[in-house]
């Protein structure tokens, strides 16, 4: 293979990874605060077919991602009521969750099944994106894949700089202790819940409007459970999440070209690669008990009430 098609390969990983990146971020977040949501795939279904009725209806992908985002972090709402009001068990409600959003997702989406949806434009940066090479691997992107590395720089930065991280990471590590110096620990979880929820919906959108503009039913194809996974690769830090989610779009897209070229592999056998190797590098992490534990909050899932 040339230049030109490691270049397109590389375009082409990146977008596969942003809505990954978005959901696992947000996920991330809700984690570092002590919940453990199991309803990523639904959110994002979710997400992704508020954002395309929007947009396909609108005409404006600004209030496309808008609807998304507040579709998502309704969904999220739910869940947060659930768990950290009434006190249900979070695993459970995660997994009802995912049940719910793709039920409703596919009776939301009957009426927009084959219909077509201007694509997120890519950016053109004058001069930049014009340079031979480096202008199509750098500068050659749409808004939302910039903007995740924006998000993955500014999550690092407030959890390790601010005082709303400190906040957030003393809440996710010991809930009590928070509450006993102060910590409004209910409204914290809330804020994470809704932020993931509208992260996710982004993430969703962003499968319906820019990667494959369509919809279809079920398209996240196990997405949410993937960056769920990253959440555990990246041992609950930003930029580790960002690369395993840049890895997961490599793999992903090496295996579509693989099949391009008519390599003599069963096809069900290269589509299950994205998934094996992240389930391998979990299992390598996982060896390791420090590794997988040195970030990991300490009151992950355990529900929290003042009154107790």
């Amino acid at each position: 293979m040339n230049i030109a098609t490691w270049v397109a390969i590389a375009a082409s990983a990146v977008a596969a990874a942003t809505p990954l990146i978005y959901a696992a971020l947000g996920e991330l977040v809700t984690e570092r605060a002590g919940v453990l949501n199991l309803g990523v795939e639904g959110m994002m279904l979710v997400g992704a077919i508020t954002g395309f009725a929007v947009g396909i209806s609108t005409g404006s992908l600004l209030l496309a991602y808008v609807a998304a985002a507040a579709a998502g972090a309704l969904m999220a709402l739910l869940f947060g009521v659930l768990t950290l009001s009434l006190q249900t068990n979070q695993v459970a409600t995660g997994l009802a969750l995912t049940l719910f959003g793709v039920g409703l997702s596919a009776f939301a989406g009957r009426a927009f099944v084959g219909l077509p949806i201007a694509r997120v434009p890519v950016l053109h940066i004058p001069l930049l994106s014009d340079l031979p090479v480096i202008g199509e691997l750098l500068f050659h992107f749409d808004v939302l894949e910039y903007l995740g590395l924006a998000l993955c720089a500014a999550i690092s930065w407030l959890l390790r700089s601010t005082r709303a991280g400190l906040r957030l990471r003393a809440v996710g590590e010991s809930p009590a202790t928070a509450h006993e110096l102060g910590e409004p620990v209910t409204r914290i979880r809330y804020l994470a819940v809704l932020f993931g929820g509208a992260m996710s919906g982004i993430a969703g959108a962003y499968l319906s409007t820019a990667l494959t503009p369509m919809w279809v039913e079920g398209m996240t194809t196990g997405r949410g459970w993937i960056a769920l996974a990253l959440v555990v690769f990246g041992t609950w830090k930003p930029w580790r999440v960002l690369g395993g989610a840049y890895l997961f779009g490599t793999v992903t897209v090496l295996q579509l070209y693989a099949q391009g070229l008519g390599i003599r592999v069963p096809s069900e056998f290269l589509s299950m690669l994205p998934y094996a190797a992240t389930i391998i590098v979990l299992v390598i992490i996982c060896r390791d008990p420090r590794t997988i534990l040195l970030n990991q909050p300490a009151s992950l899932g355990r529900s929290f009430h003042p009154g107790h």
